[in-house]
């Protein structure tokens, strides 16, 4: 059959259904599978996680109305709410499961929005099914389910993108190509921090004190905890704030380390770690001596990693570190925090042997230091393509790269969202060893030696519970 008959048959087939039902929409497998797909057709998505940054995703895939809503799932249904009215005639479930058991014939795409805990499960079984992912960052909450995805996402050809949408952006580019031009001479440290946490950590949490609630009828608690340990409902955890609980999310360096690290990952084109260590804040590690449990992420952390260097001439090793909680780096000579870095949200250093390069959040306002040396340099052109508004345009990029097919650029696809999340939770990694206690002894406070191709730190087995957690059933 010639493209154009096969254009011919389809549009038949769509205007035919729509005219013998209104509004109804077409599932993608009456017009052909999903190989069909064109920019003039509608992408069918289904989102999972209707608030928080489900709300911002809802919406900007939706892009009024230029592509569809068709499914709805949120085990709370407070959250949901506001889309159900706004899309009646998507079906709605609590349970995601069902909805794409239910649904896959009418789904092209999905958008995970849920806590970290529950990327993995949600993503894999979209992507089983061959549907294209958009997964909220950080892609995952283990460095194991970040490498499966990567290697899932290549498995079943489906396009992908990370919920960091800097990544998509000018700025990122800019300060990625000053980096790459050698402006700065041979990059050997960066240091990255953040203003996070800005909701709970560090403190006791209703598990360890034996409190507990009655459950809202708007939620199904099972399904919130998913295959997470069980644990009694508590408003502690939700919404939003389970962020500072290791059971269900990744903490400061979790929520702002897929924006902030992931500048010098591209720039720097890091690989694998080869070290990792780190210090959390001392009122934490106290506590921790008292409460006999892993529950709480800490108030503040610094976490040191080393890499190669892919092109190490004098230096063969970079160096980065992070801090959070109110941990701030050095600042060079000339710098000042306050003029250097209007974002709070915090910033970015390389440190290079010609010079320094100051950045904020996502690259943004990029500065050379010293200033003097470089005050009429003109920056280099980004060499890879961005969206001139990441806000909106890196859901946008996504919806139109699943129209295209498997091999269309995203900017933050699994083949870079998966490396780069697995450096993130390195730190994590590091954090939860470091308070690692055998006989009521600390023990775990060392530097940890990573093998990245097998996935194992080689100098504390211990350290490796964390690479990969168990699963509740549920």
């Amino acid at each position: 059959m010639t493209s154009k008959n096969q254009h011919s048959r389809r549009t038949f087939l769509q205007n035919s259904i729509l005219a013998s039902a209104g509004v109804m929409i077409v599932p993608r497998h009456v017009l052909g599978g999903k190989g069909y797909i064109s920019p003039s057709d509608k992408l069918n998505i289904a989102a999972i996680g209707c608030g928080g940054k489900g709300d911002v995703n809802i919406n900007l895939s939706f892009n009024k109305g230029t592509d569809n809503i068709v499914a709805l799932c949120d085990v709370d249904d407070r959250q949901s709410k506001k889309f159900r009215g706004q899309f009646p005639n998507a079906p709605y479930y609590r349970d995601y499961r069902k909805m794409l058991e239910a649904e896959q014939k009418n789904i092209d795409a999905v958008i995970v929005s849920t806590p970290d805990h529950m990327h993995y499960p949600i993503a894999m079984a979209a992507m089983d099914l061959g549907k294209h992912v958009y997964v909220e960052k950080p892609l995952t909450h283990d460095i194991w389910e970040a490498r499966k995805m990567t290697e899932k996402a290549r498995e079943k050809k489906v396009v992908t993108q990370m919920g960091n949408q800097g990544s998509s952006g000018k700025w990122t580019r800019i300060t990625e190509a000053i980096v790459q031009s050698g402006m700065i001479g041979e990059v050997h440290t960066v240091e990255v921090w953040t203003n996070r946490p800005v909701w709970p950590q560090g403190v006791r949490s209703p598990k360890d004190k034996g409190e507990t609630q009655p459950i809202p009828t708007e939620i199904d608690w099972g399904l919130w905890l998913g295959n997470a340990p069980y644990r009694d409902y508590h408003e502690a955890y939700m919404p939003f704030r389970w962020r500072g609980y290791w059971d269900f999310g990744t903490g400061a360096l979790g929520d702002m380390g897929c924006h902030f690290m992931d500048v010098p990952f591209r720039a720097l084109k890091l690989g694998y770690p080869t070290s990792v260590e780190c210090s959390v804040g001392q009122v934490y590690a106290d506590f921790f001596k008292e409460a006999h449990y892993d529950d709480v992420c800490p108030p503040s952390s610094a976490i040191h990693l080393k890499f190669p260097n892919p092109k190490g001439k004098k230096f063969k090793e970079i160096s980065l570190s992070w801090y959070d909680g109110g941990i701030r780096p050095k600042l060079p000579d000339g710098c000042d925090y306050e003029k250097i870095f209007a974002n709070i949200d915090g910033g970015i250093l390389f440190t290079g042997t010609k010079g320094i390069l100051a950045a904020e959040l996502f690259g943004n306002n990029p500065k050379l230091f010293p200033t003097a040396k470089f005050e009429n340099v003109k920056l280099p052109e980004p060499a890879r393509p961005f969206v001139e508004n990441d806000t909106v345009g890196h859901q946008q990029q996504w919806v139109k790269a699943c129209k295209s097919g498997f091999g269309t650029y995203t900017s933050s696809g699994f083949d870079e969202a998966g490396p780069l999340t697995e450096i993130v939770l390195m730190g994590n990694l590091a954090v939860r060893s470091f308070l690692y206690r055998e006989n009521n002894k600390f023990v775990g406070r060392k530097k940890l030696f990573w093998d990245g191709e097998n996935m194992k730190i080689t100098n504390f087995d211990p350290a490796n519970a964390f690479v990969k957690r168990e699963y509740r059933g549920f």
